[in-house]
């Protein structure tokens, strides 16, 4: 496993943010570890616990629908979605990551709201537990960590947008 935290660049910072962690309680043993990562990431870079709000939805399937309706509501700078797909026996596993995926995609472009994905879909406990390990390697780390710098960016490009419109005759 390659070690990142070295070369990792710094956190932007978080503070005056909101953020929203939406987070599948289906496998809640490696959902539970992805949302530790996400507080700590969000934390270290300095958004206030007050900033920070989380709901829950039954399974990944249920993160799009969720974070839509969040960023509908207007109180959020970014959303967080975190959950866990493993590979079974069958193509479920194939419908529900592409459903998830395309969802949030679809959810962010819709509302102008950035979504972050810290969805695991792995082939086995083992590469999921290995992935929502303790540390800035956790994809909840590295999802809350994204949600931050692109919360930041929009934020960014509409104060940039207020200005030029203002200076218009």
């Amino acid at each position: 496993m390659r070690h990142v935290s070295e070369s990792r660049t710094p956190l932007p910072r978080a503070a005056g943010l909101r953020f929203a962690l939406v987070v599948s309680r289906f496998n809640e043993s490696i959902t539970g570890s992805l949302r530790a990562g996400a507080r700590a990431a969000l934390t270290q870079a300095g958004a206030a616990a007050a900033d920070l709000e989380e709901f829950d939805v039954p399974g990944a399937y249920e993160l799009p629908q969720a974070a839509r309706a969040i960023a509908e509501a207007g109180r959020f700078d970014a959303v967080v979605a975190l959950g866990c797909v493993i590979r079974g026996e069958t193509p479920h596993f194939d419908y529900i990551c592409a459903a998830v995926a395309h969802g949030l995609m679809a959810a962010a472009g819709e509302t102008g709201v950035p979504m972050s994905f810290g969805v695991l879909t792995t082939d086995s406990e083992d590469q999921a537990r290995a992935r929502a390990g303790d540390g800035p390697d956790n994809k909840g780390f590295e999802a809350a960590a994204a949600a931050i710098e692109m919360a930041r960016l929009f934020r960014t490009l509409r104060a940039e947008a207020r200005s030029v419109l203002r200076s218009q005759p």
